[in-house]
C-alpha cells in the first residue's frame, strides 16, 4: 500500500511547468496566504501553489522576495509604451484609463491589441464624448464649449448616445470628470449616472469641486455623488480623494464609510503624494481657484521647466496650455488615505517624454517602501490588498488581483527590504527599485530588474 501511494503521488510534482517561482514569500490578500511557497505557471495561468519543490523550464529563485498578485492601477492616463514601461517597473500589470475615459471605445482597444507590455482598458468617457459633440478644441481636457457653456438638449442627448455606444463596446464603465465640465448641470450628471445604473456599470468620477469653501465645497460634491447613487442605485468610484478634499480628507472618508454601511456601492482611491497634476488651461483654474484649493501661484510647478509660477507666468502658461503640478495636499491627508484599508491605491499618472508627476513612475513602490515599511502607516499585507484584490473586486475581475490556481499569471515579485520609488518632482522619469520580476499573463516583462524587450503580452480588459 505504501508503494502504491508513492507511485500515485509522483506525477503531480514531477510535472514540468513553464515558469516556477521558487521559495518566495507568497502574500495573497484574498485567501490570507502569507507563507513560503513554490508557484508553478503554465501558459498564462497559475497552475500550482505548493510547499514542495516544483520543476520548471524556467526557475526563478524568489527566496527572500515577496510574490504578490500583479498591481492594478485604476487611474492611469499614460496609455502608451513609455508609460507601460514605467508601470511594469513599478509592479503594475494592469493599467486602466477610468476617470477621463475614451470615446470612441472600440478603436482605442484595437490600437493596443498585441502591442502592449501590460494589460490595458478604459471606460467610455463623458468628457471626450461631450467634447466631440460640442466641437471643443481642447487636448485631452476641454478648453472651449464643453467646459464653458451648458449643453443644449440635443447635445446632451448626443453625448448620452455616445456613452451608451461605448458601453455596447464593452467599456469598463463610465468616466465622469465633472470638475472639467463645470457647466454640466446636476440633472445632466444625474442622467449619466442613470445610464450607468441601467447598464449595471460603475461610474469613475472626478467630483465637481474641491476644498472646504462653501458654497461649492468638496462636502457638497461628495453629497451629490452619494445622493445620485442613492437615487439610481449606481455603483460609484470617487477618484483621488486627497487632492479633492485636502484637509477635509478625514471627513470625506467618514462620509464614504457611512454611505457604504447603509448599502451604497461607493469606493474611493488615492495616490501617495502631496501634490496633484492637471492642465493649467483646464476649467480647474477658472474662478477663485486659490481660495478653493488653499494655494497660490508659488504652489504651482510648471511641468515643462520645473519652475514655480508667478502671476505673470501663470497667465502666460495658461494661455499656452500644458501640465502643472499643484502642491496642495497635506501630508496628513496622504497618510490618512494610505493607512485606510479600504482606500484603493491608484496613480492618476502620466509621463510624457520623460516629464510629468512622479506618481506616473513610483506610486506602488512608494506605498510599499515609504508608507508600509518605513513609516509603518499600514501593514505590508494591507498595502498589497489596496493594490490588488480591492481594484480587482471594484471591476469584478475574478481572474486578477490574486495568487490562486486558475487565476491569470499576473505576478509581481519584490524585495520588501529594498523596494522604493526613485521618481521625484524634479526627475519624474526614474524607475522604481526593488522589483526584480514582473509577469503579465505568464510572460516575464521585468527580469532581474530590467524590462524584457520584444515581449507584448498585455491584453485588453473589458466587461464580459
Amino acid at each position: 500500500m505504501r508503494i502504491a501511494l508513492l507511485f500515485f503521488s509522483i506525477p503531480l510534482f514531477a510535472q514540468t511547468y513553464d515558469i516556477v517561482l521558487s521559495n518566495g514569500h507568497v502574500m495573497d490578500p484574498e485567501s490570507g496566504l502569507d507563507a513560503i511557497r513554490n508557484v508553478g505557471i503554465n501558459g498564462r495561468t497559475i497552475a500550482m501553489i505548493s510547499q514542495r519543490p516544483l520543476q520548471g523550464r524556467t526557475i526563478i529563485d524568489a527566496k527572500g522576495l515577496v510574490v504578490a498578485p500583479g498591481f492594478i492601477d485604476l487611474h492611469s492616463h499614460g496609455q502608451d509604451d513609455e508609460n507601460y514601461r514605467y508601470k511594469a517597473r513599478d509592479g503594475v500589470t494592469t493599467a486602466l484609463e477610468l476617470e477621463v475615459g475614451v470615446s470612441p471605445v472600440a478603436p482605442w482597444y484595437a490600437a493596443r491589441e498585441g502591442k502592449s507590455l501590460i494589460n490595458y482598458g478604459a471606460t467610455v468617457g463623458h468628457i471626450p464624448a461631450r467634447m466631440f459633440v460640442m466641437h471643443d478644441p481642447g487636448e485631452f481636457l476641454p478648453t472651449g464649449a464643453a467646459a464653458h457653456r451648458k449643453a443644449t438638449l440635443e447635445e446632451k442627448h448626443a453625448t448620452e448616445d455616445l456613452v451608451r455606444k461605448g458601453l455596447d463596446e464593452k467599456a469598463l464603465g463610465i468616466g465622469l470628470g465633472i470638475a472639467y465640465v463645470p457647466t454640466a448641470t446636476h440633472p445632466e450628471i444625474l442622467d449619466i449616472i442613470r445610464i450607468a445604473a441601467d447598464r449595471k456599470a460603475t461610474v469613475f468620477v472626478h467630483m465637481r469641486s474641491p476644498g472646504a469653501i462653501e458654497p461649492g465645497s468638496v462636502t457638497e460634491s461628495l453629497q451629490e455623488m452619494i445622493a445620485d447613487a442613492a437615487i439610481t442605485g449606481a455603483s460609484i468610484h470617487v477618484v483621488h480623494i486627497t487632492s479633492m478634499a485636502n484637509g477635509q480628507t478625514g471627513l470625506m472618508l467618514e462620509m464614504i464609510a457611512g454611505a457604504r454601511k447603509r448599502g451604497l456601492d461607493i469606493t474611493t482611491e488615492a495616490y501617495p503624494y502631496t501634490a496633484g497634476e492637471t492642465r493649467l488651461d483646464s476649467a480647474i483654474f477658472d474662478g477663485n481657484w486659490q481660495e478653493q484649493l488653499g494655494i497660490t501661484y508659488k504652489d504651482l510647478q510648471w511641468v515643462a521647466t520645473g519652475e514655480r509660477l508667478t502671476a505673470a507666468t501663470f497667465a502666460k502658461y495658461r494661455k499656452d496650455g500644458g501640465f502643472v503640478i499643484l502642491h496642495s495636499i497635506p501630508e496628513e491627508a496622504a497618510r490618512q488615505a494610505m493607512a485606510n484599508p479600504d482606500v484603493i491605491v491608484a496613480s492618476d499618472g502620466m509621463i510624457f517624454n520623460g516629464t510629468g508627476h512622479p506618481r506616473g513612475a513610483g506610486t506602488y513602490a512608494r506605498v510599499l517602501g515609504h508608507y508600509a515599511r518605513d513609516e509603518k502607516a499600514l501593514t505590508l499585507m494591507s498595502a498589497i490588498r489596496k493594490m490588488t484584490i480591492l481594484p480587482a473586486d471594484r471591476l469584478h475581475l475574478q481572474s486578477k488581483g490574486r495568487i490562486k490556481i486558475g487565476a491569470d499569471a499576473d505576478v509581481t515579485v519584490f524585495d520588501p527590504a529594498r523596494v522604493i520609488d526613485k521618481a521625484t518632482f524634479e526627475k519624474p522619469n526614474r524607475y522604481s527599485e526593488g522589483i526584480p520580476f514582473v509577469l503579465v499573463n505568464g510572460v516575464l516583462v521585468v527580469r532581474d530588474g530590467k524590462i524584457v524587450e520584444g515581449v507584448r503580452p498585455g491584453a485588453g480588459i473589458k466587461v464580459r
